[in-house]
């Protein structure tokens, strides 16, 4: 799940990994993220930090605070211009497991999901 207000970068995420045969969910916000993470259980969500209403630090915080079934668990980077060491610290604080600075490259995305992406144990 890919989460972007700017038209622009979202397609750009979304191109470079259904190019490695992902498939990719999009939000142009991250209230709408928000619901697609709850009723879509997407295997990794990346967001932009700087949204306006609901930017990606609140966006974070509210997913941690979703039950374990509704995606509080979800692997989640910050995906975002804002590239200092403090931004980069507050992300991974907020609770991103990564951060990636814009403009991303498609080998710097596809590592990051591949890191992140756990695939389902067996039962």
């Amino acid at each position: 799940l890919v989460v972007d207000d700017d038209a622009d970068s979202r397609e750009v995420a979304a191109r470079l990994l259904e190019g490695t045969g992902a498939q990719v969910l999009t939000a142009s916000g991250a209230q709408e993220g928000l619901t697609l993470l709850r009723t879509r259980r997407p295997d990794v969500l990346i967001a932009d930090i700087g949204m306006p209403g609901m930017d990606g630090y609140a966006l974070i915080k509210a997913v941690r605070q979703l039950a374990t079934h509704e995606g509080a668990d979800t692997p989640a980077a910050a995906m975002t211009a804002l590239a200092r060491e403090e931004d980069r610290r507050r992300a991974l604080d907020a609770g991103y497991l990564a951060h990636l600075a814009k403009p991303v490259s498609r080998d710097a995305l596809v590592a990051i999901v591949s890191r992140l992406h756990q695939p389902p144990r067996p039962a």
